[in-house]
Order: C-alpha cells, then sequence, then structure tokens
C-alpha cells in the first residue's frame, strides 16, 4: 500500500456532489483502495457533505468545505473542516431503528452509518471552524481484491 495524501476543496452547494465523488475516486486509483473500502468512504463524505451543505451555515453565502484524505501504513484517514455553525456529530444521539422497515422515518441515519464505517471519529471546534477526523484500518483479505 502506497504513502499518499490528497487534499481538495468544495463550494457549499450540493452540485459538487459529482466533483466530490471524482476526487475519491481518483485517490482510490492512486491508492489502490479496495472497491469496498472506496465505496464506504464516498457513503461518508457524501452524507456529511450533504449535511454540511443542508444544515451548517446560518448565511446564503458561499462557504468552502476542505477534505485532506491521508493513507499511511493502511490507515485511512480523512478530515473535513468548514466554516459553518458549530455542529459536534459525536454528541448527536443514535436513532431507534424499528424493527420493521416500514415504520422507519426518513432522514437521521446518516451520522449512524458514518460512525458504523469508521472506526474513529473526533471533532474539534477551532478558530471558527468545525474539524472532523476519521479513520478507517485498511485490512487486506482475498473477500476484498477488487480495485478501483
Amino acid at each position: 500500500m502506497v504513502s499518499y495524501s490528497y487534499s481538495f476543496e468544495l463550494k457549499s452547494d450540493l452540485s459538487e456532489l459529482e466533483t466530490l465523488c471524482q476526487h475519491l475516486s481518483k485517490f482510490g486509483q492512486i491508492t489502490g483502495l479496495s472497491l469496498t473500502c472506496a465505496t464506504d468512504i464516498n457513503i461518508c463524505l457524501d452524507e456529511l457533505f450533504t449535511n454540511i451543505v443542508s444544515y451548517g451555515f446560518a448565511d446564503d453565502q458561499e462557504h468552502i468545505i476542505r477534505f485532506t484524505i491521508n493513507l499511511d501504513n493502511h490507515v485511512l484517514t480523512i478530515k473535513i473542516e468548514d466554516d459553518g455553525v458549530p455542529f459536534n456529530p459525536l454528541k448527536k444521539k443514535d436513532p431507534e431503528i424499528p424493527a420493521d422497515l416500514m415504520d422507519a422515518r426518513i432522514g437521521g441515519l446518516g451520522i449512524h452509518i458514518v460512525r458504523k464505517l469508521m472506526d474513529e471519529i473526533h471533532y474539534i471546534r477551532k478558530r471558527g471552524r468545525n474539524s472532523l477526523t476519521m479513520k478507517k484500518y485498511l485490512s487486506f483479505s482475498s473477500t476484498d481484491t477488487e480495485r478501483i
């Protein structure tokens, strides 16, 4: 596995979701991430970016959301920074999952899914910016050899 660092910025607009996907695909191709890992990361970043854009700003101005992805020694570290309203997703309670999917409410599962897909998540508010850092420990098995 290669050690690699990759950073990019997106505008606070949901139209940037496709660009986010393109950046993740490029990172995955360069580093040889498995398709499973790349899909998990895509789900997490799509959810977090959508939440930041949809709920993170108290104005209609354009804001920049910065992503930094590092891969080193089988540890994938992702940092997301924004200048939005303070929000610590780790303080959000896990939703109640109903036994019958027909009883499920729409929304509220995104942060729960991120918690389940990532191995570590840390939040800090510093100098007027939210900073969320996530880690995923990569393991390679014979069942996870497909690469993007």
